[in-house]
């Protein structure tokens, strides 16, 4: 039980740092409300799972260094930049008004899809799990399990909650005018890890 509240805690601490993730949630979640913003939640969250598989199954393919693994970063960064620049591009034209069913369907999976493109792509995503892994490679396949349900669980929950509470609608009213700039912000951040990204693989 001590070794779970520690792989908690370090996997919560994670969660709380923004990446990525957190700003294809908050822009989705401004952008068309937390409804179809889940669906980006969602995304993330069976990456996140499809890591957690792969690592506590014991495969080496999250290995830093290896080819699998450059590839994964550098597909990362050119993510990274994607999004980037679609948030510098579309900054200003959030709209605040209800979407027709039809649209919320499409919009949910589009999400979705762009979350587990986010997450997949994410190297520390990776790195992390990687690490993660030889913390609980004694623990029997129960425990591991068990490890893994939870993380799964919380990647969705803490997602969700990001999305709901940028999502409020009486919120976003109040800070209309800031939306734009919060937009090139996200955009900015994300153009700056995708170069610092690919200037960490061309130093190393």
């Amino acid at each position: 039980m001590q070794q779970f509240l520690i792989i908690a805690l370090a996997h919560f601490l994670a969660l709380l740092s923004p990446g990525p993730d957190f700003f294809l949630v908050a822009r989705s979640s401004i952008n068309s409300g937390w409804r179809i913003a889940s669906g980006a939640c969602l995304g993330i969250a069976l990456a996140n799972g499809a890591f957690i598989a792969i690592a506590f199954t014991g495969l080496s393919v999250l290995q830093e260094g290896s080819l699998l693994f450059t590839s994964l970063q550098l597909a990362g960064a050119s993510y990274l930049l994607y999004i980037g620049v679609l948030f510098l591009r579309h900054a200003g034209q959030t709209s605040l008004r209800s979407v027709t069913d039809n649209q919320r369907v499409q919009g949910w999976w589009h999400n979705l899809g762009m979350g587990f493109l986010s997450g997949i792509l994410n190297p520390k995503n990776a790195l992390f799990y990687a690490s993660l892994a030889s913390m609980v490679a004694s623990a029997s396949t129960g425990w591991k399990s068990a490890y893994a349900v939870w993380m799964f669980s919380i990647v969705l929950l803490w997602d969700l909650l990001v999305a709901v509470a940028i999502g409020n609608q009486r919120v976003l009213r109040r800070f209309a005018r800031s939306l734009p700039w919060l937009e090139r912000a996200s955009g900015l951040m994300l153009v700056i890890l995708a170069a610092a990204l690919v200037l960490h693989l061309a130093r190393g």
